[in-house]
């Protein structure tokens, strides 16, 4: 789609953030904050900006108007831990694992040990 050539009508968005707090307007109407869970704006040289609500899962949120609607799928997991857990050597997660400070003696804390030590891993801790 060429976007500078998009007859969409452009609408005048305000957002005033404080904090973890976001007042949003659109064409001077307040959005319900409860409705928006996250937002975010880009602009590329030489197209509009655009404005991406991310729509709470509320049954009593309505929306109305018209809007340009991208619907992404959200990858399957599966493939990337995978690769993860290929790539981990089992005397490092072992020698890891009994080393943690919160390794307990009730069943299967070293399961729990190992699990929690491999979520560390992933998020690079």
């Amino acid at each position: 789609m060429d976007r500078m050539n998009d007859t969409t009508t452009a609408r005048r968005v305000e957002i005033t953030a404080q904090g973890g707090r976001a007042d949003i307007e659109i064409d001077g109407t307040s959005i319900d904050p409860g409705a928006v869970k996250a937002y975010s704006v880009s602009h590329f040289a030489g197209e509009r900006p655009e404005v991406l609500l991310h729509v709470a899962d509320r049954g009593d949120t309505r929306w109305s108007g018209m809007a340009r609607v991208t619907v992404a799928d959200v990858p399957d997991p599966g493939p990337a831990a995978a690769v993860f857990l290929d790539a981990i050597d089992p005397e490092a997660l072992e020698r890891a694992a009994i080393a943690r400070p919160d390794l307990g003696n009730e069943p299967y804390s070293l399961t729990k040990a190992m699990l929690t030590q491999l979520g560390e891993w992933a998020r690079g801790l």
